[in-house]
């Protein structure tokens, strides 16, 4: 009889698994932000090739059934429109080396067109509006590199548009926060060109004035749920109402500290146990790359704070009872952040993900959407095509 239980359980779990993966691996699986170029550029990898460090090569990429990546454009307050151009410059070598596994795409159509012929479709985001530099052209420009959607704002503010760090620290004066006429213009220029505005990192002065003033839906590439953990880059449920009523995405962020209300009194604890480690690395090689390697040498102290996947659902769960399954995406936040949810590595870990939205009694048509499929329902939305 106990023999006879272990086989019943055993084939269920076969089962589910094997259902997991057929439903994963039959969806067009987007992730709508990784910050993979900036690294790519700073280290010299080559990311066509398996890499023992960082959290995307094309190789895991395939394992993991990822379709569509968007590569973030990236740099801090310092950089511009140059060094948008020479991530631009970064990702176009690497499709001109692995013309076989990756071409840039624009469109949806296009994208669907990729990933028929199993390459992965690969899509710009320039994160920061810095980078035009107060250029109308300058969006043109990169329009035509293939930008598919610009971040109006990152940590920092730019004349025209105010980000959620500045807004909530105080940096910005309330009667200065938001889209003035000069980034009304970029909306309206953006909605011309059919490139998305995305609306992670601004403020909320920002995000209402860019809704107001956008014709076409929005993308918020990387964020969660401010109910679930009420911090600044995380939207709270009257904008998420917003997004659903403009028709638009929000794509939930992995990064544990977005994710996890406790995650950031954890962090501290860690932080403060190898405080002359990390004082030592973060001479050696910077603030962000200390942590890289602090986590990396304390793995075992490092995983125990990170939150379960089941969290990074209910952020998921949280914007589908509000709004529909037709409103929240995928937008990893990978390479850009030090820490996710425990068994969320790589790319190549996104069939646990489908695999928990299963659990949670999603079906294969909501599946569909929330991987992918409303993301590609705004783009089209916004290119036309």
């Amino acid at each position: 009889m106990k023999f006879l239980t272990i086989l019943f359980v055993f084939l269920q779990i076969s089962s589910f698994a094997q259902n997991a993966s057929k439903i994963h691996n039959e969806a067009i699986l987007i992730d709508t932000h990784g910050d993979i170029l900036f690294n790519q550029i700073k280290s010299g990898i080559d990311i066509g090739k398996l890499q023992t460090k960082g959290n995307f090569d094309l190789v895991r990429a395939k394992q993991g059934g990822l379709d569509v990546q968007f590569f973030s454009i990236w740099c801090d307050e310092t950089g511009g429109y140059a060094v948008a151009n020479r991530e631009i410059d970064s990702l176009y070598s690497l499709i001109k080396r692995y013309p076989d596994k990756i071409q840039l795409v624009t469109t949806a159509t296009d994208l669907e067109k990729a990933v028929k012929q199993q390459k992965l479709a690969a899509m710009i985001g320039v994160e920061g509006g810095h980078m035009i530099e107060n250029r109308l052209d300058y969006i043109d420009s990169l329009a035509k590199r293939g930008m598919t959607y610009l971040t109006l704002t990152w940590n920092n503010s730019s004349p025209w548009s105010s980000s959620a760090a500045e807004e909530t620290s105080g940096k910005v004066k309330p009667q200065n926060a938001g889209l003035n006429d000069f980034g009304k213009q970029v909306v309206n220029r953006l909605n011309q060109l059919g490139v998305m505005v995305d609306l992670s990192h601004v403020g909320e002065k920002t995000f209402y004035d860019a809704i107001a003033a956008s014709s076409k839906p929005i993308i918020v590439s990387h964020s969660c749920a401010y109910a679930i953990n009420p911090v600044p880059r995380n939207l709270k449920d009257e904008q998420i109402k917003a997004v659903g009523k403009n028709g638009g995405v929000v794509c939930i962020n992995f990064y544990s500290g977005f994710l996890d209300s406790t995650f950031n009194t954890k962090q501290k604890a860690f932080f403060a146990k190898y405080d002359a480690e990390l004082k030592v690395l973060s001479t050696k090689y910077g603030r962000s790359n200390a942590i890289d390697s602090l986590v990396f040498n304390h793995s075992a102290d490092a995983d125990a704070i990170r939150p379960p996947v089941a969290l990074l659902v209910k952020h998921i769960n949280h914007i589908v009872k509000l709004i529909g399954v037709e409103h929240v995406g995928l937008g990893a936040d990978f390479d850009g952040a030090e820490s996710f949810p425990l068994g969320i590595n790589s790319v190549a870990d996104y069939p646990k993900i489908t695999a928990e939205l299963i659990k949670n009694g999603y079906s294969e048509a909501d599946i569909n959407k929330i991987l992918g499929g409303n993301v590609i329902r705004v783009l089209r939305a916004n290119k036309g095509k």
